[in-house]
């Protein structure tokens, strides 16, 4: 692999004796990780399902390694169902650091594409509340499809520069993730785009720009909260350096520990994560933010959940926007949240038309969770994940059901949602959202 000069001599001083070992890994190909999806199973329940040949990941008790060529993944049925997340395995080691249990108020600060969100959600097991944030608008949208994707219901998602969230919610989370851009040296081998990109001139501006959002950051944690931050690059300069310069001047912090993970020392491409905790400070407290919806579309709604789902969590109830869309919110998020760009919260329902609740793919996405707010979907066209019938409907077709079945219904692989559609006459028309149709998966 053809490595920056400068980057080898760096890591060559850096690593002493262990650079061979190092060095000698950009030989290998990239490793390939997944993560269980708690909200929608168990570990043992996915390793009875799973297709794939996998071993343990060192970094995550959820997480697995690949170990063999999977072509296409992201078009296979357990993935469109959420059951897994793709993820590097290293950088899967932050969602342990980041000590985090059910009850908890999450900010994972720059979150796109949404792996260690999913799973903070895994690790909140539906209670609490996370709030999602990324600055970037088309990969705060992709954020929001990837939540959606794995039925996480008790979160948020803004698209605001870290600056603005303290201005708006300062000391409210117990926890605040930081997986700070950086010089990507971690993404060497899965990405030639990022050696391309690299230079020691790269290094010195993400340093920078690292400083100024735990700047930020800080603001954000409550008292005797934890503050995690972590890159997937190896210059001392973007981590340790960063979180020197940090404790030097805000004593309040005291760091907990700091963990590399290199290429030749772990089963991935390499991580740093450090771990701090804030002494004593105060805690945010803000007037929550109050459901509201009208009578005749809170029948409608109530309706069509008596038809189609078995059961249905309690919470904070129905929201409905100015535009008629409805939202469930199953745990408290503070109103000062809505000084901010909100891109999603809560689980979309859906919306009022002609009279009628038209139901929303997330609803159906989020049903069958593990976790207390967890609920069944009654009406279900059960199909096989090597079915005829599933790949049709998750190309976009319709497909042939009993005549006499009438309303929506989850369409699930092997009992987990991948979408819905409505039975009429004999026939389920496909309502999977646009984009998300796929042309095969085999």
């Amino acid at each position: 692999m053809n490595l920056p000069e400068a980057f080898r001599s760096r890591m060559k001083e850096q690593l002493g004796d262990e650079y061979e070992a190092f060095i000698s890994r950009y030989n290998n190909p990239p490793i390939r990780g997944l993560r269980i999806n708690t909200l929608k199973l168990s570990k043992e329940e996915f390793l009875k399902l799973c297709p794939w040949k996998v071993k343990q990941a060192d970094t995550l008790y959820e997480g697995l390694i690949l170990d063999e060529e999977v072509p296409h993944i992201g078009t296979d049925p357990y993935h469109i169902a959420g059951l897994i997340y793709m993820q590097e395995p290293s950088a899967m080691s932050v969602i342990e650091h980041a000590d985090i249990g059910p009850g908890m108020r999450v900010l994972d600060l720059c979150a796109a594409p949404g792996g260690k969100s999913g799973g903070i959600a895994a690790r909140l097991n539906g209670s609490g509340f996370l709030l999602s944030n990324e600055i970037v608008p088309s990969r705060a949208k992709l954020l929001c499809q990837n939540l959606e994707r794995l039925g996480v219901m008790n979160s948020a998602v803004t698209c605001a520069h870290p600056d603005e969230i303290a201005s708006v919610l300062p000391c409210y989370f117990d926890r605040v993730i930081v997986d700070a851009p950086c010089s990507g040296e971690g993404m060497f081998r899965k990405d030639p785009a990022a050696i391309a990109e690299w230079s020691p001139e790269a290094v010195d501006a993400c340093a920078l720009r690292q400083k100024a959002i735990l700047e930020s950051a800080a603001k954000l944690v409550s008292a005797n909260g934890k503050l995690i931050y972590s890159t997937c690059t190896f210059s001392k300069q973007e981590n340790e350096d960063v979180i020197e310069a940090f404790l030097s001047a805000h004593p309040e912090f005291v760091l907990d520990y700091m963990k590399r993970y290199y290429p030749h020392t772990c089963c991935g491409e390499g991580h740093f994560a450090a771990r701090l905790t804030k002494r004593g400070g105060s805690s945010g407290a803000f007037k929550a933010f109050k459901t509201a919806i009208g009578k005749e579309s809170a029948r409608l709604v109530k309706d069509f959940i008596a038809e189609t789902f078995s059961s249905f969590p309690g919470g904070m109830g129905f929201h409905e926007s100015k535009s008629g869309s409805i939202c469930f919110l199953p745990s408290e998020i503070p109103d000062n949240l809505f000084k901010l760009r909100v891109l999603s919260f809560g689980i979309p329902v859906g919306e009022i038309v002609k009279n009628r609740l038209k139901p929303h793919h997330a609803l159906f996405m989020a049903s069958g969770e593990l976790h207390e707010f967890g609920y069944e979907c009654r009406n279900r066209i059960n199909l096989g994940r090597n079915s005829s019938e599933l790949l049709r409907f998750l190309s976009g077709n319709t497909i042939e059901i009993p005549p006499n079945l009438r309303g929506y219904f989850a369409v699930t692989a092997d009992g987990f949602p991948v979408g819905f559609g409505k039975a009429v006459d004999g026939v389920l028309k496909n309502h999977l959202p646009k984009g998300l149709a796929v042309a095969a998966y085999r």
